[in-house]
């Protein structure tokens, strides 16, 4: 195996290019063997073959050589994927000749570099056994193909400004079941090792899944809401191509400001029990950044800017706080946040049953929020944990009615402060900022929109559009 792909990595430099993969007869092969193994596993992505409904050991077995020989097959189409592909072999093998038990990719994972040649339409076939974030929750044998985007005006962007370089924008070309969910992230720390790595050197994020999605969700609310759209946003909405440059755009500045600003604490909080309205507000600043960095780049004539702009308006008031149940949902309440901020500065109206925005004060008025949570953020360097986390609950309070049952709601002299503050996050309520009325009546008529968008791609949602 290694002596082939080596050889085709030497031998056809552009094989990367010559054929889709997912136009080859081994692909289907491939994802049939992945199905096949996918009900076996256990959660921890074990085969028990104690169970009733197990398979043999020899059946297990022949679905692995034949996923392992699609792989070969595949191989020459991914001649700067070399090093991945052999060591995925090496990698099935031995969870097969170790009975199945808990995988450990721990190698293959250190040899796939996707961020290490970024080049826009490049594809990649991933095969790992994982969890899919918003997804799948058992780490089951999942394969992926996609393609990099990177075009040329993102890579100056990046280059210039924005550095983060371990970024990468992917569309799907095709998947398996675990990515047929509400899934948009390919994240190292998902995949079943041995140990995690010293570091993560790539993560990637579906700029096509989640510009269909916003397409969707958004289209359905403007007719809700009865929203008038400017000519140019409204071309936006019905522009897959441009929503996906907006969400790469989007992404690549979220993802690079968890670890920038004034920042008190560990900006990705691993290994950290807080409150979910801080995780709520850490989420909100990183896409509250990306619009105000949007609207630097609109005034120096970056095309994609403005599209930027109202993706983050659009997606965070009228799909976030609708989206999944109510139990420390974070994106939810940051969602919830923006809209209350908008709505008591009067930028969006509720009146006469239709949603009216004022345009033109809407990108002051949004920086004007960041700058509250930046401040909140900056001021925090000084507080001990557990005042941080009230000045937080006394930001989001601010604008959202806490739920009458909060003991936070009723301040520190209610919370036994003699406890460590980690014990105090057991006095959050499952849902602290319940829906207003007007989200309540939204979240009825959006529902089936919104539960539409599992699995959807550029392809099934211009489908959707056109029908």
């Amino acid at each position: 195996m290694t002596e082939i792909l080596v050889r085709t990595a030497a031998d056809s430099p552009g094989a990367s290019r010559d054929g889709r993969v997912v136009d080859h007869p081994a692909w289907p092969v491939l994802k049939g063997a992945v199905e096949r193994i996918r009900p076996w596993q256990s959660k921890d992505g074990s085969i028990d073959f104690e169970r009733e409904d197990a398979p043999s050991k020899a059946d297990a077995g022949q679905a692995v050589d034949r996923l392992i020989a699609a792989v070969e097959e595949l191989a020459p189409l991914l001649a700067h994927d070399a090093a991945y592909l052999t060591a995925l072999v090496a990698d099935l093998r031995k969870w097969a000749d170790d009975g199945f038990r808990v995988p450990d990719f721990l190698d293959s994972l250190l040899a796939f570099h996707p961020a290490a040649r970024r080049e826009h339409g490049l594809q990649h076939l991933v095969v790992f056994p994982m969890y899919t974030q918003n997804g799948n929750p058992d780490r089951n044998f999942e394969a992926v193909v996609l393609r990099m985007v990177w075009p040329e005006w993102l890579a100056e962007l990046e280059r210039t400004r924005y550095d983060n370089p371990l970024f990468c924008g992917i569309t799907f070309e095709d998947f398996t079941a675990g990515y047929d969910t509400n899934s948009a992230v390919l994240f190292p720390e998902t995949i079943a090792v041995r140990e995690a790595p010293e570091r993560f050197t790539w993560g990637g994020i579906f700029c096509d899944r989640e510009a269909a999605r916003f397409r969707r969700v958004t289209e359905a609310a403007v007719d809700i809401l009865g929203i008038e759209l400017p000519d140019d946003i409204r071309a936006m909405v019905a522009d897959q191509a441009r929503c996906q440059e907006a969400f790469v755009l989007w992404d690549m500045v979220h993802d690079r400001t968890h670890s920038h600003g004034d920042l008190p604490f560990d900006p990705f909080m691993i290994k950290q029990r807080q409150p979910f309205w801080m995780y709520g507000l850490e989420e909100l600043r990183c896409d509250l950044t990306a619009f105000k960095e949007a609207v630097k780049l609109e005034a120096e004539g970056v095309p994609q800017a403005r599209d930027v702009q109202y993706a983050v308006l659009f997606d965070r008031m009228f799909r976030f706080p609708v989206t999944g149940d109510r139990v420390r949902n974070y994106d939810g309440v940051g969602g919830q946040l923006l809209f209350a901020y908008l709505h008591k500065h009067d930028v969006v109206r509720w009146t006469d049953n239709k949603l009216k925005i004022d345009w033109r004060r809407a990108p002051e008025i949004t920086n004007q929020l960041c700058a509250e949570i930046e401040k909140l953020y900056r001021d925090g360097i000084d507080r001990p944990k557990l005042v941080h986390w009230l000045a937080g609950y006394q930001l989001v309070s601010s604008y959202l009615a806490p739920h009458p049952g909060s003991r936070w709601a009723k301040g520190p002299e209610a919370l036994d402060t003699s406890l460590p503050p980690r014990k105090l996050v057991d006095d959050v309520l499952p849902d602290e900022f319940p829906l207003s009325m007007f989200y309540e009546a939204l979240s009825k008529k959006l529902k089936h929109v919104i539960a539409s968008t599992k699995g959807i791609t550029a392809e099934s949602g211009a489908e959707t559009v056109a029908a």
